[in-house]
């Protein structure tokens, strides 16, 4: 059965009618139904024509029913697994003999039992696009904004912030999300292959609660160890560390901010010197975002540090855009 953009739809499995917003692909369409948008199978929507016809015959037979009919309130199943979730739709346009990516519709999933709010920005080298904040209820979802695909090779930088509403102990979460053009069309194949209508990032699986200042016991810099001294007497190197200040000291109350950020680099140089005397061969360096100060400052001395080969700061699970991989070199 042929559908176009605009038609009247009926969904076969609630009843509920709407019409078509969007063509997604040869089996799939995106369909609004009482103000929300999402996408369908061709199968599982039909014409209302029919039930029009049906309800007309019913009314002149009988002017008055017996009973008014209830209307049933149809529940919306939860799609992913527990979070919130940056989601995106491709919609597809013919190019030739083939289908390709004409734009991504971007959407907000809450699929949590609470309120959230949210601010989302997206910027392209420095430069904000688009940017918009509101509520999501919960398990609901937002439409934000479309994206063409083709600007999606200039990496866009997709910012959020969510906070929980109805608990201000919470704290705030906030990152940036980057897609890189080969992972796109990694998931743009997997949706393709496996006839899905979107893919989705998980922004976070919950919220945590505010860290609780801890009195200040003690106040040490990093004490910087002679190159010279032997593996059996030095501190052990590590793999991972953290420069934010709440993980260097207990209690951050009456330092200055250049206190903090000498701290912090001191620690830095600590550590590099730790790694380069035991030959590490990598190391990660967690600086956080924020403004991004920490981070280029960080990036200055593993510049000046010649043992060090290489390092990138790129999107991970685990950290975001807020650590950055070191790789050693030794000659």
């Amino acid at each position: 059965m042929k559908f176009s953009i605009g038609d009247r739809i009926l969904l076969k499995q609630t009843g509920e009618e709407g019409h078509v917003t969007a063509y997604i692909n040869k089996q799939m369409m995106e369909v609004e139904v009482n103000g929300v948008t999402f996408p369908v199978h061709i199968e599982d929507i039909d014409h209302p024509y029919l039930k029009w016809f049906t309800e007309k015959t019913k009314k002149k037979k009988s002017s008055l029913p017996e009973q008014l009919p209830v209307e049933k309130i149809a529940e919306r199943k939860q799609r992913l697994a527990k979070g919130v979730y940056l989601s995106f739709m491709p919609v597809y346009k013919n190019d030739g003999m083939e289908e390709v990516v004409d734009v991504l519709k971007v959407f907000l999933l809450n699929e949590m039992p609470i309120a959230v709010k949210f601010v989302y920005d997206v910027r392209f080298a420095h430069k904000s696009e688009f940017r918009h904040e509101g509520s999501l209820h919960a398990f609901g979802n937002v439409y934000l904004h479309s994206i063409s695909y083709a600007d999606m090779n200039d990496q866009p930088r997709f910012n959020w912030q969510l906070t929980d509403t109805a608990h201000p102990e919470m704290e705030v979460a906030e990152e940036v999300l980057r897609i890189r053009p080969a992972k796109l069309f990694e998931h743009v194949n997997q949706l393709m292959q496996g006839n899905e209508p979107t893919f989705s990032y998980l922004l976070i699986e919950d919220f945590v609660l505010k860290k609780k200042p801890e009195i200040k016991e003690k106040f040490e810099m990093p004490v910087k160890k002679s190159a010279h001294v032997s593996h059996h007497t030095i501190e052990k190197a590590q793999t991972e560390i953290d420069l934010h200040i709440e993980a260097l000291v207990n209690n951050k109350k009456g330092l200055s901010n250049a206190e903090i950020v000498k701290l912090q680099l001191d620690t830095l140089q600590h550590y590099l010197h730790l790694a380069i005397v035991h030959r590490q061969e990598r190391m990660i360096v967690i600086h956080g975002l924020g403004k991004g100060k920490l981070r280029e400052e960080v990036h200055a001395i593993l510049k000046q540090t010649p043992e060090v080969g290489r390092f990138k700061n790129e999107w991970s699970g685990k950290y975001g855009f807020g650590a950055t991989e070191v790789w050693f070199k030794y000659y």
